[in-house]
């Protein structure tokens, strides 16, 4: 069954937070006010989050600036901008790895987004013909990788929003495997699958896990000390409200380098250095990105992730409320407040999810609709003929924004209806 229930109060954050330069775009301005893009005198209201976060900390563009004006590259050198680059990259690793509880900031690995975290987890762990468990809400991310290696993927299915059934799946499947690879919440339908239980299972199987936690990190509880994880992937773009082109491999053991090249360390070596981080990360860092990542991490740690992730399944909730009496729209909410994070997916019987998507941004509302990159979670879920409409929450959106969201659907569900 489903429950929807009245949504808090908005996440503090002063409304007066951000303010972006104007730039011409085409032959229209997009401009923005209040914190507010805007488009041809439209208010924009992005509910997109779960691809990218638009909305930073205006810590956020402070600290990519200084680093593009004052830094080098790591690593590269022993003058001042070198070193400033080493200690930015430094602490950055050692707040993430205090945030997410990894054995040390040396087993913190930044990569260019989760896709290439993953890429490297599933390459270090997997080879052709291995047995690898899955969940059924996975991304391509982990999919399209483990079809390039030719592994066997077993795919612990289960129903939408069953943490039980869930769990159930993968205790049957993880034995004999030789690694399982799982999503901590689903990009399509927010299902927040038990991870740690599945954890447990792994341990007591002696079986190596890769989190992916592109959906989680920074909006709720992701501990590598609890989970005993080999691997957790994450994008610094996100939940943690940095640049895009940043990402996150918390490690446990060395991994095996998808990449090779200069690490600045051990040069007369031809292979790869057999620590980490410089194992894993070949070339020239993205030294203002990871000053941006981390800018946005401080956000998070100051105002707590559980905070966050709170504000966004109340949005959600309020969101569910408006849109379950929509004629003919299917609205995909757990009744259990903990199986679903603040992402919601929704389809109309009649109307293509694509074309509700287009109607909704010419509205001024940013969505995403489709299958996501994530076929199998729609498979999973029955949805893959249709797709959906997802809407996505942050921690900068309001519940102002969220009710006129909530009208534009209806008026573009019933624009659409009677055309």
């Amino acid at each position: 069954g489903l429950r929807v229930v009245r949504a808090g109060g908005r996440f503090p954050v002063q409304a007066g937070a951000f303010r972006f330069a104007a730039r011409r775009s085409g032959p229209r301005q997009a401009l923005c006010r209040r914190g507010r893009p805007v488009h041809g005198g439209a208010v924009m209201i992005y509910l997109d989050s779960a691809a990218t976060s638009l909305q930073k900390p205006r810590t956020v563009h402070a600290a990519m600036l200084n680093a593009m004006r004052t830094m080098a590259s790591p690593g590269r050198g022993g003058h001042r901008p070198a070193l400033l680059a080493a200690e930015a990259a430094y602490d950055c690793r050692a707040l993430l790895a205090d945030l997410f509880s990894a054995p040390g900031p040396e087993n913190v690995v930044f990569t260019m987004n989760a896709t290439h975290a993953l890429n490297i987890a599933i390459f270090s762990l997997v080879k052709r013909g291995d047995r690898v468990v899955v969940s059924g809400w996975e991304h391509n991310a982990v999919t399209r990788q483990l079809h390039l290696i030719a592994a066997d993927i077993d795919v612990a299915a289960s129903p939408l929003f069953n943490t039980e059934a869930a769990a159930a799946a993968f205790r049957e499947k993880i034995p004999g495997a030789k690694a399982v690879v799982c999503t901590h919440v689903s990009n399509v339908f927010g299902f927040v699958l038990p991870i740690y239980e599945i954890a447990a299972l792994c341990r007591e199987e002696g079986v190596p896990l890769i989190v992916d936690a592109s959906q989680s990190a920074g909006l709720m509880e992701v501990d590598m000390a609890r989970l005993g994880a080999e691997f957790i992937c994450m994008p610094g773009h996100k939940g943690l409200l940095g640049p895009q082109g940043t990402g996150v491999l918390l490690c446990r053991e060395n991994g095996r380098p998808l990449m090779a090249g200069g690490t600045g360390s051990e040069s007369r070596n031809q292979a790869m250095p057999e620590f980490l981080p410089d194992r894993l990360e070949a070339g020239t860092h993205n030294i203002p990105g990871i000053a941006g990542l981390m800018a946005g991490a401080e956000y998070v740690r100051s105002h707590g992730a559980a905070n966050i992730g709170a504000h966004e399944r109340a949005l959600m909730r309020r969101m569910a409320r408006q849109l379950e009496n929509v004629p003919g729209l299917e609205v995909f909410e757990a009744a259990d407040d903990a199986a679903q994070a603040g992402v919601l997916s929704v389809r109309h019987e009649r109307i293509g999810s694509e074309e509700l998507g287009a109607e909704l941004g010419r509205r001024g509302v940013c969505v995403r609709a489709g299958l996501h990159c994530a076929p199998l979670a729609h498979e999973t879920a029955g949805t893959l003929e249709t797709g959906t409409v997802r809407l996505s929450f942050s921690p900068f959106n309001t519940p102002k924004e969220i009710d006129a969201a909530a009208q534009q659907l209806k008026a573009a569900v019933k624009s659409l209806s009677d055309a």
